[in-house]
């Protein structure tokens, strides 16, 4: 989930008024104002497309029985036919508002949009069928904000006679004036706007991740679980506040691996409707997926103007003991993003795509079986000796069955090259 940050302010002047002891201060900033849909026009916009519509931006990827699903950020999902890795095919597009995760089980397919919880029969992949709506399961869930600048609360949450969902913001500048006494602490904080049968494999950015016949999803605080057992979810219980902001989901055994923006949080499901917290082992802020093998978790932590700082990292953890991980090693990065796992094989997003031989946890770095650069990627699935992975400019796909000739079998591109 994208951090949001505090107005910044960019000029200040005071005005002393006589012999009082007030001031004001004229403070201008920028500011995201949110900008409204009707909930009944929201929820009517679903639409299954006649035709494939083009990749214009990357997202988040699920695999599921020879299928690829790409989750364009808030538009909707990308339908490819991944039969043959070799040559994929755009086959299909659900226009979805909303949208940022998804996940497969039994023939349905589980998304995100906004603040409700949809499903889809993909018995055909390439004609999905709309079965229902949970509304209003996700209450704060918002758009993505794309710029430095923080959010009005204010308008998005109080703001009296508006019923409808936000669905975009509109950068707007501000000067306000406001008083002070001459004894106040003048705080350069800005102005406060409050603080308001099968599963699909997904990526390890995923915020919804599956466990036997539930739907585990973590959107900002909050860890929501849904019965999907029967033809239509049902929330089985209350959220659970995590106390952490969790931007990530990996489930692995009887766990929930959950990436935050300060550590790792650990969730057993052992009793599925009762997660029970085990532990939380923290690193320095930063964006942070995770993927789970072997009692071994690799975490990443990169910076950027939505993470934070400069520190960009990969973390070894022993997790055999999840109620007492133990730190193994941490390597310097570049800039990573998604990883997968599979049998020892390490594929990172970092830098293009680097693969290792992770049999070793201290020696991985000196065993480092290819580097592809180039390419701005972003998260990846490794299944069955194929890698897919999504970037910046396409989905690309890897034969690593022979991990002494790795080779690139397709790519299809996402926008304007």
């Amino acid at each position: 989930m994208k951090k949001l940050i505090i107005p910044i302010l960019i000029g200040m002047a005071y005005l002393f008024q006589g012999c009082d002891d007030s001031t004001s201060e004229f403070v201008t900033y920028n500011i995201n104002e949110p900008v409204f849909m009707p909930l009944s026009e929201f929820r009517s916009s679903v639409k299954v497309a006649d035709q494939p519509q083009e990749i214009k931006k990357q997202g988040k990827i699920c695999f599921y029985d020879g299928y690829l699903f790409i989750s364009e950020p808030e538009k909707g999902i990308h339908i490819i036919d991944n039969r043959n890795p070799a040559s994929p095919q755009n086959i299909g597009f659900v226009e979805l508002l909303g949208n940022a995760d998804i996940a497969v089980r039994n023939n349905m397919l589980y998304a995100d949009s906004y603040i409700d919880l949809v499903w889809f029969d993909i018995n055909n992949p390439a004609q999905p069928v709309l079965k229902g709506r949970l509304e209003s399961v996700f209450p704060n869930a918002l758009p993505e904000v794309c710029n430095e600048y923080g959010i009005d609360y204010n308008k998005v949450y109080y703001q009296n006679g508006i019923t409808g969902i936000v669905v975009a913001w509109n950068l707007v500048e501000r000067k306000e004036k406001i008083e002070r006494s001459r004894g106040d602490l003048v705080s350069d904080a800005g102005p406060n706007f409050g603080n308001k049968g099968g599963n699909g494999i997904t990526g390890s950015m995923a915020r919804f991740g599956i466990y036997q016949d539930y739907l585990y999803t973590v959107i900002n605080n909050y860890l929501s679980i849904f019965n999907i057992s029967g033809s239509q979810p049902q929330k089985a219980v209350e959220s659970i506040y995590t106390g952490y902001n969790v931007e990530t989901i990996f489930n692995y055994e009887n766990k929930l691996f959950m990436g935050t923006p300060t550590g790792l949080l650990i969730y057993s499901v052992e009793n599925p409707l009762s997660p029970e917290r085990k532990s939380f082992i923290g690193h320095v802020w930063g964006c942070d997926p995770v993927v789970v093998e072997k009692d071994i978790a690799y975490v990443t932590v990169r910076s950027g103007n939505v993470c934070g700082q400069n520190v960009n990292e990969l973390m070894l953890i022993d997790v055999k003991n999840v109620e007492a991980p133990k730190p193994i090693v941490t390597y310097t990065m570049t800039n990573p993003k998604g990883l997968g796992i599979d049998n020892g094989i390490l594929f990172l997003c970092d830098d293009g795509l680097k693969i290792y031989d992770a049999q070793d946890p201290l020696t991985l770095m000196g065993k480092r079986l290819a580097h592809y650069s180039g390419m701005d990627a972003f998260d990846v699935i490794p299944f069955n000796n194929v890698l897919m992975m999504i970037a910046a400019d396409g989905i690309y796909q890897y034969d690593y069955k022979d991990l002494n000739q790795i080779k690139q079998l397709s790519k299809i591109a996402i926008g304007e090259m």
